[in-house]
């Protein structure tokens, strides 16, 4: 096999994997809103299957999770962008595009972070998510 078609298939074979997402719950249309009415905080995961970014974001939240078991007071929901991009949530709350990550609770949101993955921000934006959990 030569480099290039090794290259196209290396290519074709992680795209077509799906990401397992670092929210412990997949999304249905009603959930974070059931959710949210139940009192409960909950960190919202917009990603894809495709998107490089996501996967180092899930990388993160994973590996912040496996670090400190209180996260688990938290609520992750994955949300596949290319499927519910367009519904009522991600229009209400004005998601710009895949790899946003954002904490809500009843009072509204907390926090977002926009394509970023950066370990601090993103154990900032968990951190804010554990407070409202805990308090």
């Amino acid at each position: 096999m030569d480099r290039r078609t090794f290259l196209i298939s290396s290519a074709a074979t992680g795209i077509a994997t799906p990401a397992l997402s670092a929210a412990g719950d997949p999304y249905t249309p009603g959930l974070v809103k059931k959710m949210l009415a139940d009192g409960k905080t909950v960190f919202v995961d917009f990603y894809t299957d495709w998107c490089t970014t996501c996967k180092r974001q899930e990388r993160v939240i994973n590996a912040l999770r496996d670090q400190n078991p209180a996260y688990e007071a938290i609520n992750f929901v994955a949300i596949n962008f290319d499927k519910y991009g367009r519904e009522d949530l991600s229009r209400e709350l004005r998601i710009p595009r895949r790899s946003t990550l954002v904490v809500l609770t009843q009072d509204g949101e907390l926090g977002r972070i926009v394509a970023g993955t950066s370990q601090s921000d993103i154990k900032r934006l968990m951190d804010i998510a554990l407070g409202a959990a805990t308090a």
